[in-house]
């Protein structure tokens, strides 16, 4: 693991600095924790809440991202992900967005999942960026204001340790699923419709610690082919809620390409830097 990652890290129990130590990080008080053989290290301290993606929604989502399909929105997140330092990415998965914001500049990134199938892609994602298991429900193992740039991409949110965890002046970028996002596939095949009240669900959980300093809205039409359009129902929630041989049935019967919409809310925010 890079040392301009590790130099940012925290020990999850004693919040000590970590050091390498023999495949390991170890902070001051003894606590140690092993980088795993894929390059990760596992910094939960306790059971995290929820285990991430499966293995088979990981490979679903890498193999659509490298299909160029969200490109349009890893462009957008890289311009609104300016402040120059550290980037953070909660919920990173592969580190797509992350490997993006991180390429533009001679900084280091941090990927944050508790999917250990994710872990060991986003650790592979670039030299710079570090891949670390941690609930954010749990407090992330960061070092306070540490972050120039957190990207929360259709990931949980916590306000509170996002504000911790980025530095003054520094900049959250957030993206959420639009009323329109793959429209045509949800009506289709029945996938879970993007919630009526998430733009309030959004701001009650930053507006206590945040000012919204920017928004855009990221359209694009997608040509999908079967296997892509499987793999965007594999990769996101309604994986939990399908069967997939029916899936499959209801996308053989479509021709191709399958046409859907890539449809995001994209905001930007700053931290409030005095709170009544």
């Amino acid at each position: 693991m890079h040392p301009a990652v590790i130099t940012h890290l925290r020990c999850p129990v004693c919040r000590e600095s970590l050091s390498p130590a023999e495949r390991a990080l170890r902070c001051g008080n003894g606590h140690s924790f092993d980088i795993a053989r894929q390059g990760y290290v596992d910094l939960t301290a306790g059971r995290p809440a929820h285990t991430g993606d499966t293995a088979e929604m990981v490979q679903a989502r890498s193999a659509l991202l490298a299909a160029g399909h969200f490109e349009p929105l890893a462009s957008a997140i890289a311009a609104e992900a300016t402040a120059e330092g550290l980037v953070v990415e909660v919920g990173a998965g592969t580190a797509y967005y992350l490997a993006r914001c991180v390429g533009q500049t001679e900084h280091a990134g941090i990927a944050v999942d508790t999917s250990k199938a994710a872990l060991r892609r986003a650790a592979r994602a670039g030299e710079r960026i570090g891949a670390i298991r941690a609930d954010i429900w749990q407090g992330l193992p960061i070092a306070d204001g540490a972050a120039a740039v957190i990207l929360d991409v259709f990931a949980p949110r916590s306000g509170a340790e996002f504000a911790r965890v980025l530095r003054p002046g520094g900049r959250l970028v957030v993206a959420t699923p639009a009323e329109g996002h793959l429209a045509e596939l949800v009506d289709a095949l029945g996938l879970i419709r993007v919630d009526p009240a998430k733009r309030e669900r959004l701001h009650k959980s930053l507006d206590e610690w945040f000012v919204q300093a920017a928004q855009r809205r990221v359209r694009a039409p997608l040509a999908l082919s079967r296997a892509d359009a499987h793999a965007l129902v594999g990769m996101g929630p309604s994986a939990w809620h399908t069967e997939p041989a029916a899936i499959a049935r209801a996308l053989d019967a479509m021709t191709e390409p399958i046409a859907a919409t890539l449809d995001v809310d994209l905001t930007a925010w700053q931290r409030r830097e005095s709170r009544a």
